[in-house]
């Protein structure tokens, strides 16, 4: 585990720290040439060429438990694989925060929640650069039972618009939609989402509660995430790998679904 980072410092992988074994779902990281890696790959086309003005991109889900953190790092792990690319992942998942833990850095502190709460500390004091990966890290710092105070904050607003500034992309981990609402305190700051949704698990009901908070303009794509088959059982989109669709052809992978026609093939419209 890393130390813990004291105010005013600036951890950068020249520090001569090292982070555990990252999860090992994290496929755009520890397998970039996998087939897995390049699902990912293809919502980073989305992103970058349908959706380049949105560069605060939330990755959210209807309900814990649909891989929403895991495709959020490995969104951010495909951004951050150009030479030139700036790309921080944050987590504002301030009651069960897991970024750091995910990608082997344990639990930071100064985090997001000490950025808020002290306004002498800075984005340079609780941002880390990964030492094994082009990857810096916003970690959330101590859980939070309540955090609904400091996400409605203004100074949550500075600190987001400050990152938008500074990284080309600021990929951000966030509570799920229905059960609390945290991630309806931010959905004003963020450029776009990301709907993570667990196949053969999340209930449509609370996915179609999940639509209806969000802004249908701000909707990037939905995610549909793995199941137990062989070959689809990894974090990423699922779109029946290996089986054959309606028309009789074989399937090529996971598909990206993006805008009115994830409600198109679902066979079900938005509630008005």
């Amino acid at each position: 585990m890393l130390s813990h980072v004291t105010k005013h410092s600036t951890p950068t992988s020249e520090t001569g720290w090292h982070a555990d074994p990252p999860d090992g779902h994290l496929v755009s990281l520890v397998d970039p040439t996998s087939f897995e890696a390049d699902q990912y790959r293809a919502l980073q086309l989305v992103v970058e060429r349908l959706h380049a003005a949105k560069r605060l991109i939330a990755v959210t889900s209807a309900v814990a438990g649909d891989g929403k953190t895991t495709t959020a790092i490995n969104l951010a792990g495909a951004l951050a694989h150009a030479p030139e690319a700036q790309v921080l992942i944050a987590d504002l998942d301030l009651r069960t925060p897991s970024v750091g833990n995910r990608l082997g850095l344990g639990t930071q502190r100064p985090g997001l929640v000490d950025l808020l709460q002290d306004p002498d500390l800075t984005l340079d004091d609780v941002v880390l650069r990964h030492p094994r990966f082009r990857l810096s890290v916003l970690p959330a710092g101590r859980a939070l039972s309540m955090p609904y105070e400091l996400l409605k904050s203004p100074r949550l607003g500075e600190i987001l618009h400050l990152a938008r500034q500074r990284y080309g992309y600021v990929v951000v981990d966030t509570p799920p939609l229905v059960p609390v609402p945290d991630s309806r305190l931010i959905a004003d700051r963020m450029d776009g989402f990301v709907l993570v949704v667990a196949a053969h698990r999340t209930p449509r009901p609370l996915f179609e509660d999940a639509l209806n908070v969000m802004d249908p303009g701000k909707v990037i794509g939905i995610v549909f995430n793995g199941d137990d088959r062989p070959l689809s059982r990894y974090y990423g989109y699922y779109y029946g790998y290996g089986h054959r669709g309606q028309d009789g052809r074989r399937g090529n992978g996971w598909r990206t679904l993006v805008g009115d026609k994830i409600l198109a093939g679902l066979g079900w419209r938005r509630r008005r």
